[in-house]
């Protein structure tokens, strides 16, 4: 007996054979004709634009690339060591405030419900300044100015333009292969039905706050190693492995419970994930083009080889996920480990959007109210202060400060001292 959370339009998974379609269509043809802009408005308005909505879709998406500037001097703030996937969410969290006109607590709870035209302006701004969050949370990062978006270039390029434009002439545009390649990694992440980041997205929306706060909402879920992380760990895993030669090693180690597996297995797919083999094409296709290859790929290969090959690992149905191959060639387009999440929220902003206005559409939006099964203590009466015997300290009840912290005087801990 399973119990759905929710009935859905949008994505199709079938992980017994290894089956992942939007809205009907399956992901290969999608990876392999579509764009993501175009993929994005297939998840969000349930058809493939004709070539006017395409035209009107994407002209409305880059030119709401622009930041403010008061928006701008915001994300300045953040410390240049702060975690990208940090300043994305914090930037979105933002965009709240400076966008008081979307916000329903602010003109009344039924704005979207009433109002389309209200919502269709605020997914196309929030589509076209995900990759300027992006991009500018990069360039704090390596401690550079902001680059100004060219409505001109299309979305992948854009994004990498504002990312790693210096000094060049204002001629310089990133290799369109390149950005071709990550255009399909976004097509590939746009959207999975119901992940944690998309569960968060729709029970935070479902209290129909303004849709800057639940994307925010969304990339905090997704900002977690078991969601986000995943690539990150994969490309760890491969550094600790080394060679190939120590592949057999690690997987006795993975067998023996000695070593942590990343990058094989999935929560739904019981048999291949449909997007991996897409991405490996993708892997070959950069490592071409960069004129080097990435030397993890031949411990990546051997220990994905070892694997399938392996009794052990055919049982448990262990099989390379989408997270085993992205990882590497984000690696080799140069981006660091801890910018991989935000390549995954970027395209993945499109699927939280597309089930917040199926949500919103629906006409039976229910505030998100799951239920708990208790297993606590039964009913007991409250005993006083100094009739209670000492049961020991609960060893996750000390703060463990064995000094002040330097902002905390002893002056501020006086009984008479108000904090």
């Amino acid at each position: 007996m399973n119990t759905a959370a929710l009935s859905s339009k949008i994505t199709y998974i079938d992980g017994e054979k290894g089956t992942l379609m939007h809205r009907g269509y399956p992901i290969e043809q999608l990876a392999e004709k579509s764009d993501f802009l175009e993929v994005a408005y297939l998840l969000i308005y349930g058809e493939l634009p004709n070539r006017p909505q395409s035209e009107r879709w994407q002209w409305e998406i880059m030119h709401h690339t622009f930041l403010s500037d008061d928006l701008s001097r915001m994300m300045q703030a953040h410390r240049y060591d702060a975690h990208p996937m940090a300043i994305f969410a914090s930037t979105f969290s933002a965009m709240s405030a400076f966008s008081p006109e979307a916000n329903p607590a602010l003109q009344g709870q039924n704005l979207y419900i009433n109002d389309k035209a209200a919502m269709n302006k605020q997914i196309v701004r929030i589509l076209g300044k995900a990759t300027t969050v992006a991009a500018n949370a990069m360039r704090i990062r390596i401690n550079r100015p902001f680059v100004l978006p060219r409505s001109d270039l299309t979305y992948t390029e854009n994004m990498l333009f504002m990312m790693d434009h210096m000094n060049e002439p204002s001629s310089y545009v990133p290799d369109p292969r390149l950005a071709k390649a990550l255009d399909v990694l976004f097509v590939l992440h746009a959207d999975h039905e119901m992940n944690c980041s998309t569960a968060a997205m729709t029970h935070v929306g479902s209290s129909l706050v303004d849709p800057y706060s639940a994307i925010a909402a969304a990339a905090c879920a997704l900002y977690g190693p078991l969601h986000g992380g995943a690539n990150e760990a994969v490309i760890r895993m491969l550094q600790g492995i080394g060679s190939v030669d120590k592949v057999p090693a690690f997987i006795e180690g993975v067998k023996n419970r000695k070593q942590l597996l990343f990058g094989f297995g999935h929560r739904i797919y019981k048999n291949t994930d449909p997007r991996s083999k897409i991405i490996r094409e993708v892997a070959d296709t950069v490592f071409e083009i960069i004129g080097a290859k990435e030397p993890l790929i031949e411990v990546a290969i051997a220990l994905k080889d070892a694997a399938l090959n392996d009794p052990w690992f055919q049982e448990k149905k262990l099989y390379p996920n989408v997270d085993y191959w992205s990882g590497l060639v984000y690696k080799a387009l140069g981006f660091p480990l801890d910018f991989f999440p935000v390549l995954f929220a970027v395209p993945r902003v499109a699927g939280w959007i597309a089930h917040w206005k199926q949500q919103i559409d629906s006409g039976t939006n229910k505030i998100a109210r799951p239920r708990q099964l208790y297993i606590g203590e039964k009913r007991r009466d409250y005993v006083p202060l100094d009739q209670r015997q000492d049961t020991g300290e609960p060893k996750d009840s000390r703060v463990g400060l064995k000094e002040l912290p330097h902002y905390m005087s002893k002056r501020k801990l006086l009984p008479s001292a108000k904090l």
